[in-house]
């Protein structure tokens, strides 16, 4: 049983998951595993796919989902490919606020289109220019996958999935528009013009994504993106996320990634924090300009937080 236990201990390394098939194969009985999951040794995935419950238990919303579509896909075969929000996970494209409790797949044998217990098929036109293999699956192509998710969402969970993509380099903005022509009048595709003509290359996190979908719906000017500061002699003092020069204004959207980020050898998070905070000083003493730091909180609270912002430009002015 020891060495059936890494057989299938194997096939969860490579597939996130082994079938009940696989464990009957190597000497398992259903039995056997209904017991494994009562003493929480395995978790059911989803009917006939389980995983080992000492792995499942440190993966986050996405891991399981990726676990699940795996199982999914290979159940379901070459007649699927994985697609929304699924495909652009697959893809490694970053989402936010997606319901991440149904595969997604798209129908590539002209099946029905129908949503079960925890898949959603889709029907729809797929080229076979329009897939691409990635490790054991079909799945969409990138930039179909990121204007798929955005179509089953809105403008701001859109706009996050879509700049991955670009910041990522799965596709261009000239490639997010050719896919879009092809989209425009699919149902429910209108707001998918807004996600095209708002995204931009220069977005360098979910955070950054978010903020510019905030100043757009907030009415506010369109910021400058990764905005340069030079002093006097020519030097680079630092580059701010956003800049309404106009306005006299920088920005800043802080996340608590962007400090670990910033962290180098042997240093505390507060050492980034204070680290950041000469530089912020630096850049106002070379502009003269003020600075506003956007945090998650502000994110779910727009208007206020768009009235803040508002209130610095108007002192600029």
């Amino acid at each position: 049983m020891t060495t059936a236990l890494a057989v299938l201990r194997t096939i969860t390394a490579r597939h996130g998951s082994f079938q009940r098939r696989e464990a009957l194969e190597v000497g398992f009985n259903d039995a056997s595993l209904r017991r494994g999951v009562r003493r929480g040794v395995l978790v059911r995935v989803r009917h006939g796919a389980y995983a080992f419950a000492d792995d499942w238990v440190g993966l986050d919303d996405v891991d399981r989902h990726l676990v699940l579509a795996g199982a999914v896909l290979r159940s379901l075969g070459p007649v699927v490919a994985a697609s929304h929000h699924t495909g652009s996970l697959l893809h490694g494209l970053e989402l936010w606020d997606a319901d991440l409790s149904r595969v997604h797949v798209t129908r590539l044998d002209g099946g029905a289109g129908r949503t079960e217990r925890d898949v959603v098929h889709h029907e729809g036109v797929s080229l076979d220019t329009d897939v691409v293999q990635v490790g054991n699956h079909l799945v969409v192509r990138p930039v179909r996958a990121a204007l798929e998710s955005a179509l089953i969402t809105g403008v701001e969970q859109g706009l996050v999935v879509v700049e991955s993509g670009l910041r990522k380099a799965r596709f261009t903005l000239d490639q997010l528009a050719a896919q879009h022509a092809l989209m425009r009048f699919w149902p429910a595709a209108a707001h998918l013009q807004l996600v095209t003509r708002l995204a931009d290359v220069r977005s360098e996190s979910v955070g950054e994504s978010r903020s510019m979908n905030l100043f757009w719906a907030q009415g506010l000017p369109r910021p400058q993106q990764q905005f340069e500061v030079y002093d006097a002699g020519g030097r680079l003092v630092g580059t701010t996320d956003f800049a309404w020069p106009e306005h006299g204004l920088l920005g800043e959207f802080d996340g608590k990634a962007k400090y670990l980020r910033y962290l180098r050898p042997g240093e505390e998070p507060g050492d980034a924090v204070f680290r950041e905070k000469q530089r912020e000083d630096r850049l106002r003493r070379v502009t003269g300009w003020s600075m506003v730091r956007l945090t998650w909180a502000d994110l779910y609270d727009p208007a206020r937080t768009a009235a803040y912002v508002r209130s610095l430009m108007r002192k600029a002015a």
